[in-house]
Formats: C-alpha cells, structure tokens, sequence
C-alpha cells in the first residue's frame, strides 16, 4: 500500500476512535474497548471499499454493512458523521432520550444505517438476507457485517453460516471482530467458539486470519473476498480491545466502561499523538 494511503487510512482510523469516545464520554455510557478495535477495519469499509452516498443514504444500488455487535455502536456513529451522513456534532448526542443516535444501530432514525442491531446473533442473519435479496434481484452491491467474537457463541450465528453457505452467498463478506475479550471475561473461558477458521470451513465458508489493525492485511483479505466466487467469506481479523489507548488494551472492565473526564483527556491526547 502506499505510503500516502496508509497514511490516510491511518488517519482516518484515529478519527473514529476520537470519535467513539468522545460519543461515549459525553453520554458517560456506551461500550468504548469495542468500538475502538473495529475502527480501522471501519476506516477501511467505508473510506476504501464500499460503495455508498452520504447524500443519499438510501441508494438501491448502495453496499451495505451491519453492525452485527451492535453495542460498538459509536465506532459506527463516529464513522458515519467523518463520512458526512451527519455532523460530527450530533455524537456528543449519544444514548440522548431526543438523539437519533441510541445505544444500539437504529435503521429508521440514523442516516447510514441499514439494519438495527442490538440482539446479538440477529445482525449476520439480516446481512444474509440482504445478500440473498441482491442474488434474487440480480444486484451487484455487496453486504458486509461485523461479529463479535463474544456474539459467535450464539447458536443463531451458525445458523446464519449455514444459510450464507447453502444459498452460495458470495456476495457476502463476515468479519468476525477476534479481540479475544466479553463484558464477562475472555471469550475462551466463558464459552469458548474457536477455532472459528475450521468450524467455518466446514459450514462452507471461504476464511481468511489477518491482523485486523494492519491495513495491508485488511486491504488484502477484502479484495480475496471480493474475486472468491461460489461461497461466503469470513475474515478473522485478530484485534486487541481497547486499541490506542493504552489503559484500555486487552482490559475486560473497559469493555462497557465510559471513561471519566481524566481518563478521556489521557485517551485523547494518546491517539492525537498518532496521528
């Protein structure tokens, strides 16, 4: 990749996580050690890969992303407002009674978003459905969704995967967000899911491992999926939770934890320092 772009994207992945956690100070609740370890796979989406108009949200032929751990909501919020679906302004509105920006994706009331998600598991199942309705309408857009690896563990998962593969869904592409940590502790001691690359391989998934913050990797695994035809891909992409900030990386309590006014200017001032 060019020095120039990976600058860029570098950038612009800085950006989402000053976002996020400015959303997730403000309203001094939110979910900060997910959204700051999906922020460089969303500076990727939505800045280099997909297909989609800020100044009209709703465009049929648009690529279209769910946010299947809904709860890393602002790392989506903050993503959306730095591509101009709305102002940056409106994020020190989150999880407001009068805000459109809610806690969790909310396709009826936010600009850019394209499915409400919360219920962990339900996310990847719409994705399979819009993928299967572009195969039906014989449409080129593609679908993509992040998974938590925490949300893997539920059944509803894997009978998505099972659906992606049965009806040949190339057109979708499943990250699966591997930070290794849930709001009860680590995803292997709770209920352990791995090893994902096998389990999704026998469901009849094309995979692909990366390191999720390398935006090489990511580049690389995105264009794969795009040319593998006949199956579904799913990206692990190995991240560490917390990302950036460094009191925050690979800690469990920062997983639904608002920082307080001394930790979020610490944080600030780390990521500023990147970029």
């Amino acid at each position: 990749m060019e020095k120039a772009k990976l600058n860029n994207l570098k950038s612009i992945a800085a950006k989402i996580r000053l976002g996020a956690l400015e959303a997730v100070h403000a309203a001094a609740s939110g979910h900060p050690g997910g959204s700051l370890s999906i922020a460089d796979i969303m500076a990727y989406l939505y800045f280099e890969e997909m297909n989609v108009k800020a100044d009209d949200p709703k465009w049929a032929d648009r690529d279209r992303f769910v946010l299947s751990k809904g709860h890393t909501a602002p790392a989506l919020y903050a993503t959306l407002a730095l591509k101009g679906f709305f102002s940056a302004d409106e994020l020190k509105n989150l999880r407001q009674v009068d805000s459109f920006l809610q806690g969790h994706p909310d396709m009826k009331g936010t600009p850019g978003v394209d499915m409400s998600t919360g219920s962990l598991g339900l996310g990847i199942s719409t994705a399979c459905g819009m993928a299967l309705a572009a195969k039906i309408d014989g449409k080129d857009y593609r679908t993509y969704t992040i998974v938590g690896d925490g949300e893997s563990e539920e059944g509803q998962v894997w009978e998505a995967a099972m659906f992606a593969a049965h009806y040949k869904l190339d057109n979708l592409c499943v990250i699966i967000d591997w930070n290794g940590l849930q709001i009860d502790g680590t995803v292997e001691e709770v209920m352990n899911p791995t090893p994902h690359d096998k389990k999704l391989e026998a469901f009849g998934f094309h995979v692909i491992s990366i390191d999720g913050h390398d935006f090489d990797e990511i580049e690389a695994a995105l264009n794969e999926a795009r040319a593998t035809k006949g199956k579904p891909t799913a990206i692990i992409a190995k991240t560490v939770k917390g990302k950036g900030v460094s009191y925050m990386e690979d800690q469990v309590g920062w997983h639904g934890s608002a920082p307080n006014d001394e930790q979020y200017e610490k944080a600030v001032a780390e990521i500023r320092a990147t970029m």
